[in-house]
């Protein structure tokens, strides 16, 4: 029989909604894990009135994790062998569910718990006893842990004692075909895109290396919120939704720039994944482990809160177009060669869980030959047992 993997997703990525008509998939590429072997379900959106939405968000707000949407899909989880979670949010939020639920780790019919962690490591330290205490009581519950960074999964060690397997994200190809560039030249000014709408975003630094200077035109996608004090003439800001308009914004800059604060979660490898597939150079903050992706030689790595080093790179980038397109070459071709598309990072999963399930049954197997000795001895103590006791009254006959 296949083996039943439960995807749990935030609400909002429900396959049968999102981006629908676009036919993708799965957000994240997990649907290339199906097969014979593996058979998938995802977790569903409810359809719910405003307050009770509030009350969920509310909710979802005071735990970490949205603990009603996950409850709402219990019938599907507990009925698989394996569920696969993309964020802690997912699976602190499956783990409370099981526990609940009576579903320990380690029971026969327990399904296992792939439990993958994003930003839980970087906000760990600030967290107060109580949710350190919760979190790490549904930690136990998970069954293996993984991250999307080196830097991540070092952390699971120094903080909970755990091992965490560290896997690479990848692109869906579909929306960004990988094509190595032919050509590049810079226009004048400069023009340089910016996306994303991590929290670890820089655009403070990005905004004083190039704001208010002619030499650069700059296009910041996000949908966060720019304070008006950053804000400058040749600085756009503007959310470029939907992946037209994204190729749109790529096709125009001529470099990609991502700006990071420090983290361990390789912020910012979407758009690097993104602009590798498009051929486009990049200067990056040198954090989170993104050399996991992409080494030195396919990326402009900077240290962070440098706008100096920021606007050097982008002008050595310019000052040397043939460099800039060796670079944007090799990205491309890096891309292809370490397999960082959504279909590698499905089969990641499937690696793994074929490493769980194997670790399940090899655990079954020892447990059963134990009990086989156990009950062995106990047949073969009650037979002695009765030999000597048959024994003593044969003497007590003579």
């Amino acid at each position: 029989m296949a083996t039943k993997v439960h995807v749990h997703l935030f609400y909002g990525a429900d396959p049968r909604f999102y981006r629908q008509g676009d036919n993708i998939g799965c957000l994240y590429g997990y649907h290339h894990a199906e097969s014979d072997a593996f058979a998938l379900t995802y977790s569903k959106d409810a359809r719910e009135s405003k307050p009770v939405r509030l009350v969920r968000r509310a909710l979802k707000a005071a735990l970490g994790f949205d603990f009603i949407h996950t409850w709402r899909n219990r019938a599907e989880m507990l009925g698989s062998d394996v569920i696969w979670t993309h964020t802690e949010q997912e699976w602190l939020s499956a783990a409370l569910m099981l526990r609940l639920c009576g579903r320990k780790s380690g029971a026969h019919t327990a399904p296992l718990l792939l439990a993958q962690s994003v930003w839980l490591l970087d906000k760990w330290p600030s967290y107060g006893i109580l949710r350190s205490w919760l979190y790490r009581k549904l930690m136990k519950r998970a069954d293996q842990l993984t991250t999307l960074a080196s830097e991540n999964a070092a952390l699971c060690k120094r903080y909970f004692d755990r091992e965490a397997k560290p896997l690479l994200y990848g692109l869906n190809t579909r929306d960004f075909p990988v094509k190595a560039p032919t050509d590049w030249k810079p226009h004048s000014p400069i023009r340089i895109a910016a996306i994303g709408n991590d929290r670890d975003r820089d655009w403070d630094t990005l905004i004083k290396a190039f704001g208010h200077d002619a030499r650069y035109t700059v296009k910041l996608a996000t949908r966060r919120r720019i304070p008006a004090s950053l804000r400058a003439p040749n600085v756009e800001i503007a959310l470029f939704s939907g992946i037209k308009k994204q190729h749109e914004l790529y096709d125009w800059a001529d470099v990609i720039v991502v700006p990071l604060r420090p983290n361990t979660h390789a912020s910012g490898i979407t758009v690097m994944l993104e602009a590798a597939a498009v051929g486009k150079p990049m200067v990056v903050t040198n954090v989170g482990a993104l050399q996991d992706y992409f080494p030195a030689s396919e990326a402009c790595y900077i240290p962070p809160f440098n706008p100096p080093a920021l606007r050097d790179a982008v002008d050595q980038l310019a000052a040397a177009p043939m460099d800039a397109l060796r670079q944007a070459q090799a990205a491309a071709a890096g891309l292809l060669a370490r397999d960082l598309t959504t279909e590698h990072y499905a089969m990641q999963h499937v690696r793994i869980t074929e490493e769980m399930l194997r670790a399940r049954a090899a655990a079954r197997g020892r447990v059963a030959a134990e009990d086989t000795a156990a009950g062995t001895g106990s047949v073969a103590h009650a037979r002695a047992h009765a030999q000597g006791g048959a024994a003593q009254e044969s003497r007590g006959g003579v």
